[in-house]
């Protein structure tokens, strides 16, 4: 296994964040690699979600992984072990990635030989949803055992997101969740979402998200 980078990022204040944004994206347009940003709440399975999603489509195309954290790398660990290339970021402190941040990552992970490549945010629903990194797709990850009323408590990451993954649809019974009131919900907030039941655990739904990648990344 290859030796694990463990990246620290700088923010640059004074720069455009929508500037960047564009230009990272041009840039992995020029490449052909498609960038997605995933957010999510602490706990909802972001990396799991990540490993289920590349055992899917490893064999297939070239995937990498930037890991956001405070610190530790055990994410990214997780996922370069899953197949993917993987290098861990860490934020000292902030809790989000702005574009500049994400360029960083992107030119340290290196992506003129990735065709995909997930940029796992840091973990809440407020900071990252204010930020454009430069991905193509913006994604968001809710758990059952969160509640099906977080898009009344976080709407705006809900109203910008182009999908929803829920996630441990395997343990639905367990707790009061109502998918249907769920959807309703995120729909008054953003009525082109796409949303996606999975269990990262047990594989259910997981084919139906990956063949969206498929199809969004051939335009």
């Amino acid at each position: 296994m290859d030796e694990l980078k463990v990246f620290k990022i700088q923010k640059g204040i004074h720069e455009d964040n929508a500037k960047i944004a564009e230009s990272t994206r041009e840039a992995l347009n020029s490449t052909k690699t498609y960038l997605i940003n995933v957010m999510s709440s602490p706990g909802s399975g972001k990396t799991t979600t990540l490993v289920s999603t590349i055992n899917a489509l490893k064999d297939e195309m070239r995937i990498g992984v930037m890991e956001a954290d405070v610190d530790s790398d055990v994410d990214a660990k997780t996922v370069q072990a899953a197949g993917a290339k993987a290098i861990q970021l860490h934020t000292g402190g902030l809790c989000h990635l702005d574009a500049t941040m994400t360029k960083q990552g992107l030119d340290e992970l290196g992506v003129e030989e990735l065709d995909l490549v997930f940029l796992e945010n840091i973990g809440n629903l407020i900071c990252p949803a204010g930020y454009d990194t430069g991905a193509m797709t913006n994604i968001a990850i809710l758990s059952v055992p969160e509640g099906d009323d977080k898009p009344l408590k976080y709407p705006k990451i809900f109203g910008k997101v182009d999908v929803l993954i829920v996630n441990k649809i395997d343990a639905i019974e367990h707790f009061d969740f109502d998918f249907d009131l769920l959807e309703e919900r995120v729909r008054k907030l953003n009525k082109d979402i796409v949303i996606f039941p999975i269990s990262a655990k047990t594989g259910e739904g997981v084919e139906a998200w990956a063949n969206w990648i498929r199809k969004a990344m051939r335009g």
